[in-house]
């Protein structure tokens, strides 16, 4: 587990109702501990390996206190997007937007489409997978950069329904 591990970890735990996890494997434990709404989130790792582990768990602790502030502004986007439809990746892939590099794009912000259009490519695992809409509407915006990794159910497009 490494620092960005652990800080993902930490973020979950801020954002959510939890108040403890444990996490422990056959090298690590860790146990994180929320106390409050204005106290800073607590982790402890004695781990059998070495307290090289020690180090990086301290660092994300000191993170996590600016975290939770900058997660509340994040709410209000989504509450102006919940009348639009989300076409999201239904597979891990690099996306793009175009068959090839010369081709026009497939959608743009502001196209329409209809339910069956295509609208990006994943590729996996050197297969080229065309994503279809499952929605008509007008393409409101695009979450993804070409060419970038995504993950299942990553959110791609956002669409306006007609």
């Amino acid at each position: 587990m490494n620092t960005k591990d652990i800080q993902q970890l930490i973020d979950f735990i801020s954002q959510s109702g939890l108040d403890e996890v444990n996490i422990e494997t056959t090298d690590l434990k860790i146990s994180v501990k929320r106390y409050g709404a204005g106290a800073p989130a607590a982790a402890v790792a004695p781990a059998a390996a070495a307290p090289v582990a020690q180090a990086p768990i301290a660092q994300p602790q000191a993170v996590a206190v600016p975290a939770a502030p900058v997660a509340v502004p994040a709410a209000a986007p989504q509450a102006d997007a919940s009348k639009y439809i989300t076409i999201k990746s239904p597979m891990i892939g690099t996306f793009y937007r175009s068959a090839n590099p010369d081709s026009p794009m497939f959608v743009e912000v502001g196209d329409s489409v209809t339910e069956g259009k295509v609208v990006c490519i994943i590729e996996a695992m050197k297969l080229f997978n065309e994503i279809e809409s499952e929605v008509s509407g007008r393409i409101v915006k695009i979450l993804v950069e070409n060419a970038t990794p995504v993950e299942y159910d990553q959110p791609l497009f956002l669409v306006e329904p007609i």
